[in-house]
C-alpha cells in the first residue's frame, strides 16, 4: 500500500462541484509527520478539502488518498476505519455542552478499543496538561473563551490516538496571545507525537509557525504547492495582492 501511494495524504486531479466548481484538478500531498496548510480567500474549497480527507465527500472525479490508501470509493465502514487513525478539530470545537471539560475528553477515550478504564483519570488529566488547559478540567464548554474551546477539541482529537489531525481554522475568533499558545501547541505536538496535520487557516502568521508546505487555493485551484519559504518568492497575481493585504492588516 505505502509503495503505491507514498504520500500519507494524496489529492490526485480531484474535481468537486456544487452551483459551481469548488475543487478544479486539485493535487497536493502530505508526507508522514508534515504539517500542510491550505490558504486562501473565503469559499475556495479550503473546507471542502478537509470534508474529502475525511471521507464526508467524495469527489466528481479524480482520486483522494488518505492514511496511504485510496479512499474514493470506500464504503462508510471502511472510512470509519480511516477516521480512527485521522481526526477533525472543528472551528466550532463541536464540544458537549453538557458534558465538563474533562468529560469531553473521556468521551473520545471511550472509543478506543485499547481503552483502560483503571487509568481514566491519568490519562484525561495527562492530555488537558498537555494542552496547558488542565485547570479548566472541571469547567463547561459555555464557561470557556474560544480559543480554550479549541484547546480541550485537540485535546479530544489527541484522546482517539490519531496519526493525522486536520484543524479547521484554529486561530479564528481568538485574540492573540491565545492564537499564538494555540501555534505553539500545534507545533509542540508535531514534535513530540510526530503528527501528520493539515491545517486550513487564513493566519499567514500561523502558516508560517507551523506548516511545512502550503497549498495556496484560488477558485478551486492549487495555484502554488511548495515549501512555506517559496510562498513569497510566487510570481501569481492573486498570491502577491494576497500577501500584500496581509501586511496592509499586520501594520
Amino acid at each position: 500500500m505505502v509503495d503505491e501511494y507514498p504520500h500519507y495524504i494524496e489529492f490526485r486531479h480531484v474535481y468537486k462541484t456544487f452551483d459551481k466548481p469548488v475543487l478544479v484538478d486539485s493535487n497536493f500531498w502530505v508526507d508522514a509527520g508534515q504539517t500542510v496548510a491550505i490558504i486562501g480567500r473565503s469559499g475556495v474549497g479550503k473546507s471542502v478539502t478537509l470534508a474529502h480527507i475525511m471521507g464526508f465527500l467524495r469527489p466528481d472525479n479524480g482520486r483522494v488518498i488518505v492514511a496511504h490508501e485510496d479512499i474514493t470509493d470506500f464504503p462508510e465502514s471502511e472510512l470509519r476505519r480511516i477516521r480512527k487513525k485521522v481526526t477533525m478539530v472543528f472551528q466550532s470545537g463541536a464540544l458537549f455542552d453538557s458534558m465538563t471539560v474533562a468529560e469531553n475528553v473521556l468521551f473520545s477515550l471511550e472509543l478506543r478499543e485499547d481503552y483502560d478504564e483503571a487509568n481514566k483519570e491519568e490519562v484525561v488529566n495527562g492530555l488537558l496538561k498537555m494542552v496547558d488547559i488542565y485547570e479548566a478540567r472541571d469547567s463547561y464548554p459555555a464557561d470557556l473563551a474560544t480559543g480554550y474551546k479549541r484547546a480541550v477539541a485537540i485535546a479530544r482529537a489527541l484522546a482517539a490516538q490519531p496519526e493525522c489531525v486536520l484543524y479547521d481554522e484554529p486561530t479564528t475568533m481568538v485574540d492573540p496571545i491565545m492564537s499564538d499558545h494555540l501555534a505553539d501547541l500545534m507545533l509542540r505536538l508535531k514534535r513530540q507525537l510526530r503528527l501528520t496535520s493539515v491545517v486550513v487557516t487564513h493566519d499567514l502568521e500561523l502558516m508560517n509557525r507551523v506548516a511545512d508546505r502550503v497549498v495556496f487555493l484560488h477558485q478551486g485551484r492549487v495555484i502554488f504547492f511548495g515549501p512555506v519559504s517559496d510562498l513569497e518568492k510566487a510570481d501569481h497575481p492573486h498570491i502577491q495582492e494576497f500577501l500584500a493585504l496581509d501586511r496592509v492588516e499586520r501594520v
